[in-house]
């Protein structure tokens, strides 16, 4: 069964600089480690990606095409892979069981507040097989 780290924040707290991070320690020590980036507007991704969401979706994209700004954008990115979630779920399969998986989210507040498609994701991370930790519902949802 595959391991999954699910590295979240508010926007600029270091999410991709961590996932590179342990990306060179996993590789210093000979470790397998695939990295997800998970974040349609990240255009600077300082690791290698073993999956990148941007040759399914990109911010850019979305904004010019629906007319959404860059908050409207990033839910509908959000809401388009969840509702894609099979071509998440058959890059990870070719990764291997035995993989361990950092997931780099977006950072975007109303992504974790307000909207649930990111806990979808990981709800349904976790219903594939991955041992990921799922957060809990917000109160009353």
């Amino acid at each position: 069964m595959p391991f999954g780290e699910v590295v979240c924040g508010s926007p600029g707290s270091g999410k991709s600089t961590y996932c590179y991070g342990k990306h060179q320690l996993f590789t210093a020590l000979n470790r397998p480690i695939s990295v997800v980036n998970l974040d349609p507007a990240n255009d600077n991704i300082p690791y290698p990606c073993a999956i990148d969401i941007s040759q399914l979706i990109t911010l850019e994209d979305v904004m010019a095409e629906h007319g959404l700004g860059p908050n409207g954008g990033m839910l509908y990115c959000m809401e388009y892979l969840e509702a894609n979630f099979d071509w998440l779920e058959d890059r990870l399969r070719e990764l291997g069981k035995d993989a361990y998986v950092l997931f780099d989210l977006p950072g975007q507040v109303e992504l974790s507040t307000n909207h649930d498609s990111v806990k979808n994701i990981v709800h349904k991370l976790a219903k594939s097989g991955f041992r990921v930790r799922v957060p809990p519902s917000r109160p009353g949802v």
